[in-house]
């Protein structure tokens, strides 16, 4: 006898539908129309994915993510001005009593421009007349870490801070308000004249006291600059000859700029 309070473990009786009944063309009818309804159903839409600020900065040239996020860029920057500075303590006392001083590049060695190639690369673009002129006269550009210390020790030491820029000279004005909002002022800034594209020729007239009425003839002890033409005679010709580089670390010193620069138009070796 079966206990009536377990339940019957055995599957109920499958109702079997006669092929050609009314049952059977209705199951046929239901089943094409719901196939009918999934293959019309507007798809779920997925949302786009918000970017992220780390998707914007994978976006960027990688020589732009280096100046702007590595550790390494800061450490090189922060190297070179620190060997520049025992330079100037280990030689302004060697020096005779005449007057001396420092010449410096203005772009990518004092001054940081990385926001405005930043700017340029979301745009899918690169360098033009106009946004660079835009950017210069807003005078917003950083200082290059390290920068402003090397600055203030030339000053310490009692000597003169010149900038000598290729930016041209109807942006000279903003290029100095620039330079002073961030606490370098500098003495003398020479841009680029019409008459006057190459930097050697600012250089001897820094040297000979012909820059300025109120800069004497100096003594230039050290050149900083993140381009080779920063450096007196010298040019990208120069790459495969170790003579070139016999000076730097003692009166020259380079700033790291992968973004661009002269380097751009050489041909493989």
């Amino acid at each position: 006898m079966s206990n009536p309070s377990r339940p019957s473990l055995r599957p109920p009786a499958r109702r079997h539908t006669r092929p050609g009944s009314r049952r059977h063309r209705i199951s046929l009818y239901l089943l094409a129309l719901s196939g009918l309804f999934a293959c019309t159903a507007p798809a779920a839409q997925t949302p786009a994915p918000t970017p992220s600020p780390s998707a914007e900065a994978a976006e960027l040239p990688g020589a732009l993510r280096w100046v702007r996020r590595s550790a390494e860029y800061r450490a090189l920057v922060h190297q070179a001005y620190s060997v520049a500075t025992e330079h100037l303590r280990d030689t302004v006392p060697t020096l005779p009593d005449v007057p001396w001083g420092v010449i410096m590049d203005a772009d990518e060695t004092v001054l940081d421009n990385s926001e405005y190639q930043r700017r340029r690369a979301v745009l899918s673009s690169t360098y033009t007349v106009e946004s660079w002129a835009e950017w210069v006269n807003e005078a917003t550009a950083d200082a290059v870490p390290g920068a402003v210390a090397f600055t203030r020790e030339i000053r310490r030491l009692g000597g003169h801070l010149v900038i000598v820029t290729n930016r041209d000279d109807v942006r000279c004005d903003p290029t100095r308000a620039n330079l002073e909002r961030l606490g370098f002022a500098p003495d003398l800034v020479l841009c680029q004249l019409p008459d006057e594209p190459e930097k050697n020729q600012r250089f001897q007239r820094v040297q000979r006291g012909t820059a300025s009425p109120d800069l004497p003839a100096l003594t230039v002890v050290a050149w900083v600059g993140d381009n080779i033409h920063d450096f007196p005679e010298l040019s990208q010709e120069g790459r495969g000859n170790p003579a070139t580089f016999s000076r730097f670390g003692q009166a020259y010193f380079v700033i790291p700029n992968p973004m661009y620069g002269s380097w751009e138009r050489n041909e493989e070796r």
